[in-house]
């Protein structure tokens, strides 16, 4: 109940913005015509669409896309509600996308550390998730040939808008959206895989390849299975073959394109391998140079100490042999003092 009357508020905000979108595509006069025309009974599809889509708003969007397998009536009913969720998430997150900006400072350094920072980034990667889905979904629901059909996803988008207006202080993006990013990312490779290839055959202007006719060739895996697919005919047309043919010079000059690149970035290769080369040479040089450096460096220090050394000893020689004489005449003039007294006594 909380979920539907949360629906409800989040469908009654800003509708005068996406109320021309949020129209249903057109549909067959076959399926009109089904919803019109209610079965005379008194069971629940005896209902009008009304009354039958205002009782499917209190279930989730899961339950509704479960309940495509009752009838073709009550198919095209939940078909059309969950063409219309979509939207109208879509339409919710923009508006509450528009609330937390308005908060934020405009500088993106002062929005780092604001406290709706975590609220802007969930919302941000929200947003990428749901373009993901349009491009995905919304080009073969626009032609009527399907609805939005993961329900999950979109109970899953208004868990986390929900989450986000709620809590002041959330966790981490990637935390609060792992279970988004699964679910969304297995919905969109189911339907590339398994239902993509049999809508491609129903859309209007393709051919029996299931390609548009007037786009593009693209080079690739996909132009060869196409081309495979077109020689497995009996009869091919002239467009076909000439198709073909254009599609083979395509290829063949983007292979000169990438054998030329291929062959320069061999070129530049090798140009490095040699100047490396010759970078290593050179330094096998200078350590050489180096090496005879430090011998003569080693050799004129052992020289310069042995120049010390005999300055030294030198020096020292030389300071003795001055002493010696100092030393014999102060003896001598000592042993003639006495002598000189005697001689002055017997004077006397």
């Amino acid at each position: 109940m909380a979920a539907a009357e949360e629906r409800l508020l989040s469908e009654g905000e800003g509708g005068a913005l996406c109320s021309a979108r949020l129209s249903p595509p057109p549909q067959a006069p076959e399926a009109s015509a089904l919803l019109e025309q209610p079965p005379q009974s008194n069971t629940l599809m005896g209902l009008p669409i009304v009354a039958i889509e205002s009782i499917l708003s209190f279930l989730s969007y899961d339950e509704t896309s479960q309940l495509r397998l009752v009838c073709k009536r009550m198919d095209l009913v939940c078909q059309r509600m969950l063409n219309q969720g979509f939207l109208k998430v879509e339409r919710y997150h923009n508006l509450c996308q528009k609330q937390v900006k308005a908060q934020l400072p405009r500088r993106e350094s002062e929005r780092r550390n604001h406290s709706l920072a975590r609220h802007a980034d969930i919302l941000a990667a929200v947003e990428t998730r749901l373009s993901l889905l349009n491009m995905t979904f919304m080009k073969y629901v626009d032609s009527n040939l399907c609805c939005f059909i993961p329900g999950k996803v979109i109970d899953e988008i208004y868990r986390v808008l929900r989450y986000v207006n709620s809590t002041r202080a959330p966790q981490r993006a990637h935390e609060v959206l792992q279970e988004l990013r699964d679910i969304s990312s297995m919905a969109m490779e189911y339907f590339d895989e398994k239902i993509v290839p049999i809508l491609k055959r129903k859309l209007p202007g393709s051919d029996v390849s299931g390609r548009l006719i007037g786009a593009a060739p693209v080079p690739g895996p996909s132009a060869a299975l196409t081309t495979m697919q077109l020689f497995s005919k009996q009869n091919p047309s002239r467009q076909e073959v000439t198709k073909l043919q254009q599609q083979v010079k395509a290829n063949g000059a983007s292979v000169t394109v990438l054998k030329r690149e291929i062959s320069e970035l061999r070129t530049k290769v090798q140009e490095q391998q040699k100047q490396l080369q010759d970078q290593d040479q050179k330094l096998l040089e200078q350590t050489q140079i180096i090496g005879e450096q430090n011998a003569r460096l080693a050799e004129l220090e052992r020289k310069l100490r042995e120049v010390m050394e005999s300055a030294v000893g030198n020096s020292s020689g030389s300071g003795s042999n001055e002493q010696s004489p100092r030393k014999r005449r102060k003896a001598v003039e000592s042993t003639d003092c006495p002598r000189k007294s005697k001689r002055l006594r017997n004077r006397k």
